[in-house]
């Protein structure tokens, strides 16, 4: 592409230059790498239409790009057979990260697409009131990566995911046109809903560009514990009493293997078991519950020995400690290298002998490789990853037999009625799996939206789709 057609771009838009479009060509995780030949940060949602519009003069591809902590190669621009051999460039929304409205009586958010969550957190908490997800990667993780992958965290159990909390949004279309339902309305019947068009759809039907979220009321009070469990239907038995004791007041139930706690404790220093003795698995609990209620619970708990041994924390500082031994799971397996990274859903009452069954399959393909497995139990979604043997370079073993992992292990979740994604989404990673796997009605009506909304299929190519 000749440098003349950047130029009709605003000059303050554009970057060309390697050292800025380094750190957007290579996945959170470094598996995933691209190219492309410029660098757009467009300042406002008219500067984004000019872009979508030069890109459609031009046939250049789009990858819009948030705070680039996917985990599929969502928002790298990786080329590809669906690119039809188009030049990319990257659509950072960084400089659209403004908090823009607060409404603390009807609980609701105004963001640009590029803000961060922790600033989304702030200006929540500034108003009294509480933006319910949560994940570890909030500190860079942007509200439009968020939308566009419907991710989930730690709140799903309560909250539900990205897809539950967004009330409205902006989007620039394929042609340029606004798609304005940025609204925060809770009640809007007028037709079609076709902000969920955009959610989960990892930026290959627009570019959303301002997002409307649902706010919670500030938490009257809450209480974290952690309990140990000897086993993964122990785990759901807790959860089972937890509810019927709670309600809806659980906020969180987090379920963390040893192997992945001991990872973390390895691999971080100053981090430390909040309980004393070992157990195949634990659970994170966080309720908007007074104390006593969640101990007296966990005591029964014990008691049915469903927990082997179960700790409160004392204060908002060891309640934090403890929620940075599960966020910090990820950052202990990028730590140690390269793993093949699952993220499945499955029917909760069948978690657990999913982990069975997953453990004795790969022990037979695998055996000497090591399972490390964590999740958010109460919907069912698991973590389920796999690392090399002890003492085996990860690099080239996961560039081996990844692939042949990821397929064996998708079988099962599709035996168990299972999802492939539960909340990563699908990006290029599971693409080549989601035509294997999905349903062919699914596929082809997503096909079918697809071409209406981007017949020249600029945007975000070679994501979602084979």
């Amino acid at each position: 592409m000749a440098r003349a057609d950047l130029g009709e771009l605003p000059a303050a838009v554009v970057s060309t230059d390697a050292a800025d479009l380094a750190p957007h060509l290579v996945g959170w995780r470094g598996a995933k790498h691209g190219s492309a030949i410029a660098l757009l940060r467009p300042r406002d949602t008219g500067e984004v239409q000019e872009i979508v519009r030069w890109a459609g003069r031009h046939g250049v591809a789009l990858v819009p790009q948030g705070g680039n902590t996917g985990l599929v190669g969502g928002g790298i621009p990786e080329g590809g057979p669906n690119t039809g051999g188009r030049p990319s460039v990257v659509l950072s929304m960084q400089r659209m990260n403004r908090v823009l409205s607060v409404d603390r009586h009807g609980l609701s958010l105004l963001a640009e697409a590029g803000a961060i969550l922790d600033t989304v957190h702030g200006a929540a908490e500034e108003a009294g009131c509480r933006f319910p997800l949560s994940l570890g990667s909030r500190g860079s993780a942007t509200v439009g990566g968020l939308v566009s992958t419907n991710a989930g965290g730690v709140q799903v159990l309560r909250h539900g995911p990205m897809r539950s909390l967004v009330l409205g949004l902006e989007a620039v279309l394929a042609d340029g046109a606004v798609l304005n339902q940025v609204s925060a309305l809770r009640k809007d019947n007028t037709g079609y809903d076709l902000k969920q068009l955009l959610i989960g759809a990892e930026g290959t039907l627009g570019i959303v560009t301002r997002v409307a979220l649902r706010l919670a009321p500030a938490l009257a009070v809450s209480t974290v514990a952690w309990a140990a469990v000897p086993t993964a239907d122990a785990a759901l038995l807790l959860l089972s009493r937890l509810r019927a004791g709670l309600g809806e007041r659980i906020e969180s139930f987090e379920l963390i293997s040893k192997e992945a706690l001991d990872l973390v404790l390895e691999k971080l220093p100053g981090t430390r078991p909040p309980l004393p003795a070992t157990s195949a698995f634990h659970v994170l609990i966080e309720a908007e519950s007074p104390r006593d209620a969640v101990e007296t619970l966990l005591a029964s708990s014990l008691g049915a020995g469903e927990a082997t041994d179960a700790v409160l924390a004392l204060s908002g500082a060891q309640a934090k400690e403890f929620w940075a031994l599960r966020e910090n799971i990820a950052v202990a397996e990028r730590l140690e290298g390269v793993a093949v990274k699952n993220d499945v859903a499955v029917p909760v009452d069948r978690v657990a002998e999913f982990d069975r069954r997953a453990r004795a399959l790969f022990g037979r393909l695998q055996a000497e490789a090591r399972p490390i497995v964590f999740g958010h139990l109460g919907d069912g979604n698991l973590h389920w990853n796999l690392r090399p043997p002890a003492g085996v370079d990860s690099g080239p073993w996961v560039e081996t037999h990844g692939d042949g992992v990821r397929r064996a292990l998708h079988d099962l979740v599709v035996e168990f009625h299972g999802s492939i994604s539960a909340e990563h989404g699908i990006g290029t990673l599971k693409a080549a799996e989601l035509a294997r796997l999905g349903d062919p009605g699914k596929l082809a009506a997503m096909r079918a939206v697809k071409a209406a909304l981007d017949p020249a299929g600029l945007m975000n190519p070679g994501k979602l789709f084979v």
